[in-house]
């Protein structure tokens, strides 16, 4: 296993600067990450930086709270299609997901892939969710074209924890992914979260965790 591989380098801060971001990409090339996960500003930045490398542009869309309006969350995915992302981290309406409104938040998350066409991830923040509403958050994204389900923006609650992703992995279908994300800083905890069935992991810390013995 290459944890490398796993690992989505992002940087999210509100006050993340040009350098910031070029660090990233140069951290991102360097240890061969998957991608790197930004705000939709700084998409065309980090493309330009990753020319040439296997390494990918992720995006959040409708980040941190996931209540714009569907228009709004549909632009946003449009124009960092066009400036070159690669996947997209999209954050489920959990307004109408507790109102049992699955049918306006899985049309919400299909329009997204539709016109982006990229492999979307759904951010559910799992720890504002009961048990039984994280099941139900594997059912809508099961019903979409959406690729992941994912566990947390990391600006909210708790972040990822072991028996979220345990149970996404047994509720989510076969052809769709887990994505941890708030919370992996070492390797230790990256390593539990892969075996519990992640397969993607959102961290800042991803140098140290590629780095420890």
């Amino acid at each position: 296993m290459k944890l490398n591989e796993y690992i989505d380098h992002t940087n999210l801060s509100p006050t993340a600067t040009q350098e910031d971001i070029e660090r990233l990409c140069q951290e991102a090339k360097e240890h061969r990450f998957h991608s790197v996960c930004v705000n939709p500003c700084w998409v065309s930045l980090a493309k330009k930086w990753l020319l040439g490398s296997n390494v990918l542009v992720a995006c959040v869309i409708g980040f941190p709270l996931g209540a714009n309006s569907t228009e709004i969350k549909v632009e946003e995915a449009k124009l960092a299609t066009s400036d070159g992302a690669d996947e997209l981290d999209m954050v489920m309406n959990e307004g109408w997901f507790k109102m049992k409104e699955y049918s306006l938040v899985a049309d919400e998350i299909n329009r997204i892939c539709e016109i982006s066409k990229l492999p979307v991830k759904v951010i559910v923040e799992t720890s504002k969710l009961t048990k039984e509403e994280i099941i139900e958050a594997c059912n809508v994204v099961n019903s979409t074209k959406a690729q992941f389900i994912k566990t947390s923006t990391g600006f909210i609650g708790e972040g990822a924890k072991l028996e979220d992703v345990t149970l996404m992995k047994k509720y989510i279908f076969p052809n769709k992914e887990v994505k941890a994300s708030g919370g992996i800083r070492d390797k230790e905890t990256a390593l539990k979260f892969i075996e519990a069935g992640a397969t993607r992991l959102g961290t800042s810390s991803g140098v140290n965790i590629v780095k420890a013995h």
